[in-house]
């Protein structure tokens, strides 16, 4: 009678711890590994007043046991005390800060710097071509006397000249108009700018855009060959038509 009465005393201690711990426990359980002492504690106390029902000596005896058995019991549940999702009996890396991403011992996860692809640089656009036609009175003469009419010779090469600037390659042309040394230079100065006018008008009445075409006059600020001879201020006075692709 006394063995079934001490068995049933270590079987209601143990009854009583596990009531208060979960072997599936999520985390939220009231006694895990973490705090045995207190399942100790709590075991003794139980077993000793268990006991105490048989006799005062069974009292002391009930108090030891239940201690041992309640301490034995805590300590095999499985808590969670990091929250980290990982039991505690597996954590070996506790108190993880809470939303560590962990492996499956509980520690943080190693992270790795992302790839960065490297992008390709664009080629930068090709430079703009550049192409100057000259035209000037050494072959025909381009403009009648001291003025800024075109003669008819000079109309037939700008005629070639503007089949040759039409379409969208076609950046920007132009037209510098230039005289040789004869006559003040303000006054050649003028006469340079409105030749450069007259045949950029020309050159946009035969198709060339408009807004791709600009003027200038130099005067006889640059000339290309000696003023000194007929020869050379003929190859002074020119029109040179400046072409960028």
């Amino acid at each position: 009678m006394r063995t079934f009465s001490r068995a049933a005393l270590l079987l209601l201690v143990g009854s009583v711890l596990s009531g208060c711990a979960s072997t599936s426990s999520t985390g939220d359980a009231p006694l895990n590994q973490g705090n045995w002492p207190l399942c100790s504690a709590i075991g003794g106390l139980a077993g000793g007043g268990l006991g105490a029902i048989e006799s005062s000596a069974w009292a002391g005896g009930g108090a030891v046991a239940g201690a041992i058995v309640g301490g034995l019991i805590c300590y095999a549940q499985d808590g969670d005390e990091d929250g980290d999702g990982v039991f505690d009996r597996r954590d070996t890396c506790p108190n993880t800060p809470a939303g560590t991403q962990v492996n499956h011992n509980g520690c943080p996860q190693k992270t790795y710097p992302a790839v960065v692809k490297a992008e390709e640089p664009i080629p930068p656009a090709p430079a703009p071509q550049s192409e100057v036609i000259v035209l000037s009175d050494q072959g025909k003469v381009l403009f009648a006397f001291d003025s800024a009419e075109l003669t008819s010779d000079a109309k037939t090469q700008l005629n070639d000249v503007a089949t040759r600037l039409t379409g969208a390659a076609m950046v920007s042309v132009k037209v510098v108009g230039h005289t040789d040394s004869v006559g003040s230079d303000t006054y050649n100065q003028g006469l340079s700018e409105r030749r450069a006018r007259s045949a950029a008008d020309y050159l946009i009445s035969q198709g060339v855009p408009a807004d791709k075409v600009t003027t200038e006059g130099q005067g006889e600020s640059q000339p290309v060959a000696d003023n000194g001879t007929d020869s050379g201020r003929a190859q002074n006075r020119r029109v040179e038509i400046h072409v960028a692709r």
